[in-house]
């Protein structure tokens, strides 16, 4: 599926970028099947909420339970000081995880198909499992910023498999906080090591090296259908969203069966439901 030069410039920057790799009718159709998961959810009394800014301190029972599972978590400027919502659910969702492309038919058709198999193939994953899945919603004027990180930090292999899908759900930009890469950073140090001990976490540092500055990030400004891969070495950040657009997208993160998964990942999947690959 990929060009020479398409697979030599992903392994350059550690990302690519495909415009037009979802259809319009298969994007309108995962939006709207996320906003019916949302309007059918009850969260309990405890609401929980996703952040990256301390994910050791936010990580709930919810989150810890979330990887055979499918959960919604709310942003953190959705909630008054009594801890009562500000706006409709729609609007005050974080994210939908983390497994969507296994346990609901409109995202396991998406998440799945030839194209996406034969794109694994030639980013190197001879043998892809999917891990998990993502509907990040970055709702308009709270969507919360996504702090510099490395995908390894979170889905740990030996040696680094990990690889991102990124879906663009609606056009992203620099108002509505798109994507923001360092290209050429997965050839550094993997700086973090989010860690699971059985129902506590906690984020292990590893390396000093600086998160990236203006000067070296690039902005990915892309339409909705797009498809940006990454390794998961590669830093990548997001702004806070306050514009009034939202910037809805869809991540799928894949390792290849080939390196081991480290124990001390904090996603668990029962044995009802291993993880499985593109096809």
């Amino acid at each position: 599926m990929l060009t020479d030069a398409q697979i030599g410039q992903y392994h350059a920057d550690g990302c690519l970028v495909l415009p037009g790799f979802k259809s319009a009718d298969e994007i309108a159709a995962l939006r709207q099947r996320a906003l019916q998961l949302v309007e059918a959810f009850e969260p309990g009394d405890r609401q929980s909420v996703f952040t990256t800014h301390d994910q050791a301190r936010t990580a709930d029972a919810e989150f810890l339970a979330s990887g055979d599972r499918i959960h919604c978590f709310f942003e953190e400027e959705a909630f008054d000081a009594e801890g009562r919502l500000t706006r409709p659910k729609a609007q005050a969702v974080n994210k939908i995880g983390h497994a969507m492309h296994d346990l609901d038919p409109v995202f396991e058709r998406f998440s799945h198909g030839p194209a996406l198999a034969s794109l694994a193939a030639d980013l190197g994953l001879a043998r892809p499992l999917v891990w998990q899945s993502m509907l990040i919603f970055k709702p308009p004027g709270i969507g919360g910023e996504v702090k510099w990180h490395q995908d390894a930090t979170f889905l740990d292999t030996t040696p680094c498999t990990v690889t991102g899908f990124w879906f663009a759900l609606e056009d992203a930009t620099r108002d509505n906080g798109c994507l923001w890469v360092q290209p050429g950073g997965h050839r550094g140090p993997l700086r973090e090591r989010f860690v699971r001990e059985g129902d506590a976490v906690r984020m292990e540092v590893l390396d000093r090296t600086p998160w990236p500055d203006e000067a070296s990030a690039v902005a990915l400004e892309v339409p909705a259908g797009t498809l940006v891969v990454f390794h998961g070495l590669l830093p990548h950040w997001s702004a806070p969203n306050r514009s009034d657009r939202s910037r809805m997208a869809y991540t799928l993160h894949a390792t290849d069966a080939a390196s081991a998964w480290s124990p001390a990942n904090w996603l668990r999947r029962g044995p009802g439901l291993p993880p499985r690959g593109f096809q």
